[in-house]
């Protein structure tokens, strides 16, 4: 004990300055500050243990006792704990991933079949990271696709709504190739050209499901209207966004000149997405303040820019654990009581918010189309859960409910389109889970159409 109490002091506060640097490593230098706000905690963390140190210098030799039992006793206990979670991770994950690997084989070899035979094509089964780096050697300009939604926990003052502009965007696969498209001035998934038409007959927002999900362009909701109805179609979709993240696209993004605007809003995510939504302030803004914008038309280099350090980050930390052995990995994560950690600063009680929120967001989103003389349709997108399982009905019922009560025009997919379907699962990739495939997606366009044509 009295050696402890010699080195005590000294070894404390040299660690405490090691972490104090290595968080500013990681929060200012490796993630180059997109997420200082997360980092505040163990910032504050680092700070109070340089501060025990620092008074640890002048406190009398019995306290000094307690106060290094006191803390060997603490750390003793946190890697205990971290070790129980590690094991219990550890065994939950094994017993599961035993079960779902031989069944995502089973899967994956039935899709494998059935593309080879209606394609004569094998299926791509690269990763997504492996594809972009295939495509970079074939076009250097290509990029990947950066959910707005990604964007959501750092605190700059600029918050991407769109993607990056002008670049064959590599998207994702679940029919058995990758879906790439060249975005917009915007970055958004529409023919460059289209914002230059006089007249622009529909503007599309919603997430995954209207950005075209995992199917090329001509395949999507909006570039079949825009061949059935031979008028201009503007696509605003993202993969991600909820119903905050689309408002925010419009009020940005709508022209005078748009005479229809599609609101898509897919059953599966709507709510859960706004809860994600209502921790950000620059999106809470829009709700709060009506003439609030962030001028994104004008600030595209900016967005580009961002998004591409995303890139950067995500291929260097991709890299890096590929080069890092798997038992190197779990050591680290011990060391640095990730599960811990984890389970302290990570845990969220995911309650979605009230269906009142998203009820403020449409009557809103309806002024604003009003207001622009343009006409608002609600187009609700049925799950893949709805036709495998049993399913509730109670936030279908209750959303229809709020789109009635505000007089705009209800176009229900699962009405209309997918209950009349003898297989409902056929409008999905392989029937599994996931978005819809071509099929699905051209049924819905013509539904669209037929109900909006003039």
């Amino acid at each position: 004990m009295l050696f402890l109490k010699k080195i005590f002091t000294p070894v404390s506060l040299v660690l405490s300055l090691f972490l104090l640097i290595y968080i500013f490593y990681r929060a200012e230098i490796y993630w180059q500050g997109l997420y200082a706000d997360y980092y505040k905690k163990y910032y504050n963390i680092s700070f109070c243990l340089i501060a025990i140190s620092i008074i640890s210098f002048f406190i009398n030799k019995k306290i000094k006792e307690y106060l290094i039992i006191t803390l060997i006793s603490l750390i003793v206990g946190l890697y205990i704990l971290e070790g129980f979670l590690t094991f219990y991770k550890h065994t939950k994950i094994e017993k599961f991933t035993k079960y779902k690997v031989i069944k995502d084989q089973n899967l994956n070899n039935q899709k494998y079949k059935i593309y080879k035979k209606e394609t004569g094509k094998e299926y791509d089964r690269r990763n997504l990271l492996e594809a972009f780096k295939d495509l970079k050697k074939i076009n250097n300009k290509a990029t990947l696709f950066i959910s707005p939604s990604h964007d959501l926990s750092n605190k700059k003052d600029l918050l991407n709504l769109g993607g990056i502009s002008d670049s064959e965007t590599i998207h994702c696969n679940e029919n058995g190739y990758y879906s790439i498209y060249k975005s917009d001035r915007y970055g958004f998934n529409n023919p460059n050209s289209e914002w230059d038409k006089e007249i622009i007959e529909y503007l599309l927002v919603g997430d995954s499901f209207t950005h075209g999900a995992c199917v090329n362009r001509n395949d999507d909701i909006t570039s079949v209207l825009r061949a059935l109805s031979s008028k201009s179609a503007i696509n605003l979709g993202s993969s991600g966004n909820g119903p905050l993240l689309q408002y925010a696209a419009l009020r940005e993004y709508l022209k005078p000149n748009v005479k229809k605007v599609i609101w898509l809003y897919y059953e599966g995510n709507g709510q859960f997405d706004l809860l994600n939504e209502n921790s950000n302030y620059l999106l809470k803004n829009y709700l709060s303040d009506l003439t609030f914008t962030q001028n994104l038309q004008f600030r595209q280099k900016e967005i580009d820019d961002l998004l591409n350090l995303y890139i950067k980050i995500e291929l260097n930390k991709s890299q890096n654990q590929k080069n890092t052995p798997s038992l190197t990995n779990h050591v680290l994560q011990f060391i640095k009581i990730y599960n811990l950690r984890n389970f302290f600063f990570s845990t969220k009680t995911r309650t979605p918010p009230s269906l009142q929120e998203f009820k403020k967001i449409i009557e809103l989103t309806k002024d604003l189309v009003n207001k622009n003389n343009s006409k608002l349709y609600f187009v609700y997108l049925p799950e893949y859960n709805r036709y495998k399982n049993d399913y509730n009905d109670f936030s279908y019922i209750e959303v229809k409910k709020i789109i009635n009560e505000l007089n705009i025009t209800l176009i229900d997919i699962h009405e209309n389109v997918i209950k009349k379907e003898e297989d409902p699962l056929k409008i999905f990739p392989f029937a599994a889970f996931g978005h819809y495939n071509v099929m699905g997606y051209k049924k819905i366009a013509e539904n669209i159409y037929n109900i909006t044509k003039d």
